[in-house]
């Protein structure tokens, strides 16, 4: 009776769960940033995730000008080796796939665009935009051209068009790109986008081939983690120069403040969480020494006080530092102009304000203690002969002095020997 009771059991459990083992979601992220390696590990993430909860796909919401060549390869060596299909989805409507977005696009199993969005401008940037050599140009226009071509082609979409994104900078509307197969999808939302894809037949990248059944299906959101939103947010080349300006001038303070202790540790940490950021960011170093040397102008102004002369100088170089500082393909991986001016002249002013006001207390006159004392002027209380008493600074002192002085009689302190006062008359 009991077996027969437990196979019930069992039976009954198998039978509940059996429509959710049987359940795959599609998990979907959203990109909506520069490509770089953050959003290399998020969706490498996410593509584990999926492969290990039997997905049936992974939805990509993207929205990019572009980003690093390396990170992007990276991530579309993940699309192309993922077991679950993938699907890029440019949205909402006036998003954007540019540059490194429209090589994801391509890679993926289905590319889909919200209307009202654009891709394309593909062509090989030289970090910082400078004008490449012929040879080097023509290199780099081959590359790119051919690892566009190595998994396009395979993907079943237009190569010769896919191919002009790269050598000739072209762009594409949703509609445009759909007329010319560039993608799969035009759809005005997700529910719509997996509503076309439901019954869909995909062929994968390394040749097999798998029917989408997303009709019904529950769309899982995953966000970043903690610690990718916080490495994100620093990767904003903007934000990056703004924490190692901030925490050179936090160090200043603590130097010529010690004990204080809060703008020390404030200083480093944000001075280490901006290197962490150069360090993965492409950043030129030699223009990390311009900013450090428009400190060293901001306190030379301050101590030989060149009327402002060095702190201009100082200001420049903070800011052309600021400007060469990340090296990057697109403009919205550069620190910009208003950052490095909102930046480089209101720091440039606190520094040199402060390093006056230690120069200035350094240079001044001690008024306590015994050297407090010198130079002050008292009054005799008693006949000095040559010894008796003075009244200096509130307080009654014994003091000696070279001539006779009489009650009542201005003296001052020349110097002071223990508890016992220098004075001579006041001429």
């Amino acid at each position: 009776m009991r077996a027969i009771l437990k196979t019930a059991v069992l039976l009954v459990a198998a039978l509940l769960l059996a429509p959710a083992l049987a359940r795959a979601d599609v998990l979907k992220i959203v990109v909506h940033d520069t490509i770089h390696p953050i959003s290399d590990e998020f969706i490498g993430r996410t593509l584990d995730l999926a492969a290990r909860e039997h997905d049936e796909a992974v939805l990509i919401e993207l929205s990019t000008p572009g980003g690093l060549v390396d990170s992007t390869r990276s991530i579309i060596q993940k699309i192309l080796a993922s077991p679950v299909p993938v699907i890029v989805y440019v949205a909402p409507s006036g998003a954007r796939a540019a540059s490194a977005g429209f090589y994801i696009l391509e890679s993926a199993d289905v590319a889909a665009m919200a209307p009202g969005t654009n891709t394309g401008a593909a062509h090989p940037v030289v970090f910082g935009g400078e004008k490449m050599d012929p040879v080097m140009k023509e290199k780099l226009e081959n590359d790119a051209a051919a690892f566009m071509r190595s998994f396009v082609s395979k993907r079943g979409r237009n190569v010769e068009l896919a191919e002009s994104a790269v050598r000739q900078s072209k762009s594409f509307t949703d509609q445009e790109a759909l007329k010319e197969h560039l993608i799969d999808v035009v759809a005005p939302d997700v529910p719509d986008l997996l509503k076309q894809l439901d019954g869909r037949k995909v062929t994968r990248f390394n040749g097999s081939t798998t029917v989408l059944h997303l009709a019904n299906q529950r769309v899982q959101s995953l966000e970043m983690s903690l610690k990718q939103k916080i490495l994100d947010f620093i990767m904003d080349p903007n934000v990056a120069f703004i924490l190692f300006a901030i925490g050179m001038l936090a160090l200043y303070v603590e130097f010529n403040h010690p004990g204080v202790i809060l703008p020390g540790v404030v200083g480093f940490i944000f001075i280490l969480l901006a290197i962490f950021a150069f360090n993965i960011l492409p950043t030129r170093y030699a223009a990390l020494i311009l900013i450090v040397a428009a400190f060293v102008m901001f306190i030379l102004d301050a101590k030989f006080a060149t009327h402002g002369v060095l702190t201009v100088g100082g200001i420049v170089l903070m800011i052309l530092g600021a400007l060469l500082l990340v090296d990057a393909p697109i403009p919205e991986m550069r620190v910009h102009l208003l950052t490095a001016l909102a930046v480089s002249v209101p720091i440039g002013l606190i520094t040199v304000f402060l390093v006056g006001l230690v120069i200035k207390a350094r240079r001044g006159k001690v008024v306590t203690g015994e050297q407090g004392l010198i130079g002050e002027v008292g009054v005799a209380r008693t006949v000095l002969q040559p010894e008796g008493k003075v009244f200096v600074h509130g307080e009654l002192w014994d003091a000696v002095s070279s001539v006779n002085v009489a009650p009542g009689a201005r003296v001052l302190v020349k110097r002071v020997d223990g508890l016992r006062l220098e004075v001579e008359p006041v001429k």
